[in-house]
């Protein structure tokens, strides 16, 4: 999944920067620096939920999400070390990082259920109305405010949801309310995501998220991890309740790369929007949906029906219109988080 890139922290290597995040005003560099990282973090992020969608029809997802986590917290830690050291972990508010955990844990293994019944580039663009989402919760919870535009392209988003839902064909359609549920809980974990982030280091979240992953991962398998609940002829549900089972060489290879492309796709998903500024970098997270069509058509032959194509475009366009009116309207702290996902 093409997660909350706040996963993950971020070292300051960017050139020319001024002030703890960036100057307004991007140079050439800066941009070509910005573009390449989104790209580079989009594709690794697409990569893995393709692997995660190849390992579904034969392990438990809380054993796959398990081992990733593992291979994470080493990337992390790694991290946190060349940003400064252990000392960056301390938090004064355990709480909401007890939330947004929980929050992270819920939209990762929602997507994943979806991923297993799913096409991939289907199950990318219902989540795509993640940022519609969050439009509605920061006037909610935020007390924002929202325009009639804004407004009106969050009702044609929604409309493209329904459409990709495709209501009356029942096995689709549990499915696809999988990547929904995913949606509304990115939604909220942005929106604690912006509380938090005022007073943690990037770093500290991501390794807090990581390590709760590997518990909550590790206590699922010890309670259902032999297999007592299988047995449905859902994909989805089958994958949620599968047996644990030792891998071979190259599953083992495989769940492995999933911990490697979640910890560098995320890290260059921060990178991006450090060097440059969110207007120029952020529309380029679009590409998931192309490139979840492209893995989805080479590895499985999955190609959207005209239906699901019109589903996609309405919620992509409404997505890139909602952003687009936020940089006309909010502050640069605001419009970096909009788009942001990992994952």
């Amino acid at each position: 999944m093409h997660r909350p890139s706040a996963e993950t922290a971020t070292i300051d290597w960017s050139p020319n920067l001024s002030g703890p995040a960036r100057s307004t005003s991007s140079s050439a560099r800066q941009v070509r620096i910005g573009v390449a990282c989104i790209f580079g973090g989009v594709v690794a992020l697409t990569l893995q939920d393709a692997v995660i969608k190849w390992l579904s029809s034969d392990f438990a997802l809380h054993e796959v999400t398990f081992a990733r986590s593992l291979v994470a917290i080493v990337i992390t830690l790694a991290i946190v070390r060349l940003e400064g050291g252990m000392r960056l972990l301390r938090t004064r508010r355990p709480g909401l990082h007890i939330v947004r955990c929980l929050l992270f844990i819920w939209t990762n293994m929602c997507f994943f259920m979806g991923v297993a019944s799913m096409s991939l580039a289907e199950a990318t663009a219902v989540f795509f109305v993640a940022p519609l989402f969050i439009t509605v919760f920061s006037v909610v919870l935020l007390k924002d405010r929202v325009g009639p535009r804004r407004w009106a392209a969050v009702l044609v988003g929604m409309v493209g949801m329904v459409i990709m839902l495709r209501p009356g064909r029942e096995t689709l359609e549990l499915a696809a309310l999988f990547p929904v549920g995913a949606a509304v809980g990115y939604a909220l974990l942005q929106i604690v995501t912006r509380r938090l982030g005022t007073t943690d280091r990037a770093s500290s979240m991501a390794l807090y998220v990581h390590l709760a992953f590997a518990v909550a991962s590790l206590g699922v398998g010890l309670v259902i991890g032999d297999g007592r609940f299988a047995g449905s002829d859902h994909p989805s549900l089958q994958f949620l309740l599968r047996a644990w089972s030792w891998p071979d060489g190259m599953e083992l290879a495989l769940l492995f790369a999933c911990g490697v492309l979640i910890g560098a796709g995320t890290y260059f998903l921060s990178q991006a929007y450090r060097v440059a500024q969110p207007a120029v970098v952020a529309p380029f997270e679009y590409t998931a949906l192309p490139l979840s069509l492209l893995w989805g058509l080479l590895v499985w032959g999955d190609w959207p029906d005209a239906t699901a194509a019109i589903g996609m475009a309405l919620i992509a366009g409404s997505g890139l219109y909602v952003f687009y009116r936020e940089t006309l309207t909010a502050p640069p702290a605001v419009v970096r988080r909009l788009l942001r996902r990992g994952r």
